[in-house]
């Protein structure tokens, strides 16, 4: 059977046409793209479709039912069984290592992501919950905020470690509208000079240090919190991580982890987004946190709002797309940059419309506390 036969059948199965009328179906523009898929799995995929060697209407829409056929686990190439070698190996979220997604990723410019986020600046899954159905990205963005501090139970002049801490905001919104003391750890050096600015005159304290250094001190917190972060923790080091966190935390106050989660646990992620976009991700499964966090916490609320990631990372690209004329000439970025961002954003929208990726927040305790109530 021809490679062409191969891949066609393979993607009938998760009805998608090579060459179809459908807004999912595959456009080939170079036969040499069904060899390089069998050869080279979802890398060759995505870096065949930033050549230009195919197209579709809707990338989100085909991998949607792509990964809900798991036709991902039906290629198995050598590139995605290096991946599994190497991290069972080798530890790929090292400090040493963990430079690598900062530099690529997170300290690209900050314009592009302004354009792509809004003005809360916040890249993260954002909160449409059960109300939501009208709330624009921004709203929801400020929702997520108000529930990760109605979650925590916040009060005036608590001290607050966040771990891993974006652009700021929600230090920022912490210290403004909640009267707290924030000590925030962050390695992306445009991250950082973003969130200083943004958080001058207030009580937040944002530090260049990887969230390994918060060990060294003896300070301790009302409330530790970690948004965006396990994602790049690897489960080489989640028990550290767990172990770190309730060290920091005081008797009698709240933990919260808010992180994208997988049904499989896993060592490593997919090649093509390990490569391009996050490298040494990792995301992590139910299995893996509690395991780690075992003896160390009490669970008192497991949170998971997965759909509204799909629908954040849609608005994230339509911002960018309708921003690309002026970032492409402001920022220099090319026509490969593009498909690359695209290919990116609705391959993962994709990935949590199949529920393949979930998003979740944990709200933990030294199990010192009478009763939690969970938040909505």
């Amino acid at each position: 059977m021809s490679a062409r036969q191969q891949v066609t059948e393979l993607l009938r199965s998760a009805d998608v046409e090579a060459g179809g009328e459908r807004p999912w179906d595959l456009q080939v523009h170079d036969e040499r793209l069904y060899q390089r898929i069998l050869a080279e799995g979802s890398l060759g995929a995505g870096e065949a479709y930033m050549d230009g060697w195919w197209d579709t209407e809707r990338l989100d829409e085909l991998f949607f039912r792509i990964l809900q056929a798991s036709l991902d686990d039906k290629v198995r190439t050598p590139s995605v069984l290096g991946q599994v070698l190497l991290s069972w190996l080798g530890n790929e979220q090292s400090r040493r290592r963990s430079r690598r997604v900062a530099e690529q990723h997170y300290d690209l410019s900050n314009r592009l992501y302004e354009a792509m986020l809004g003005p809360t600046m916040q890249y993260t899954c954002a909160y449409y919950g059960p109300d939501g159905a009208e709330a624009t990205l921004d709203e929801a963005q400020r929702a997520k905020l108000d529930l990760i501090a109605r979650k925590l139970h916040l009060e005036p002049g608590m001290r607050v470690l966040e771990l891993g801490g974006g652009f700021g905001e929600l230090a920022r919104f912490l210290a403004a509208e909640h009267g707290c003391e924030v000590d925030s750890y962050n390695i992306s050096s445009q991250q950082v000079e973003y969130a200083r600015g943004l958080c001058e005159g207030l009580p937040v304290d944002v530090r260049q240090q990887d969230y390994r250094e918060a060990a060294n001190e003896s300070r301790q917190y009302d409330r530790v919190l970690s948004v965006g972060l396990m994602e790049h923790v690897g489960p080489k080091n989640f028990r550290a991580f767990f172990d770190l966190a309730r060290a920091r935390l005081k008797p009698g106050g709240l933990a919260l982890v808010h992180t994208i989660g997988g049904n499989i646990s896993r060592g490593g992620t997919d090649p093509w987004i390990a490569k391009y976009i996050f490298p040494g991700g990792v995301i992590p499964s139910e299995a893996q946190l509690t395991r780690a966090k075992e003896g160390l916490f009490v669970l008192e609320d497991w949170h998971n709002f997965g759909p509204d990631y799909d629908r954040t990372l849609m608005a994230w690209d339509g911002n960018f797309a309708a921003a690309w004329p002026d970032l492409k000439q402001s920022e220099g970025l090319d026509e490969r940059f593009y498909r690359m961002w695209r290919y990116y954003l609705l391959s993962c929208a994709g990935a949590f419309r199949a529920r393949q990726l979930n998003l979740w927040q944990l709200v933990l305790s030294h199990g010192d506390l009478p009763r939690y109530e969970p938040v909505r």
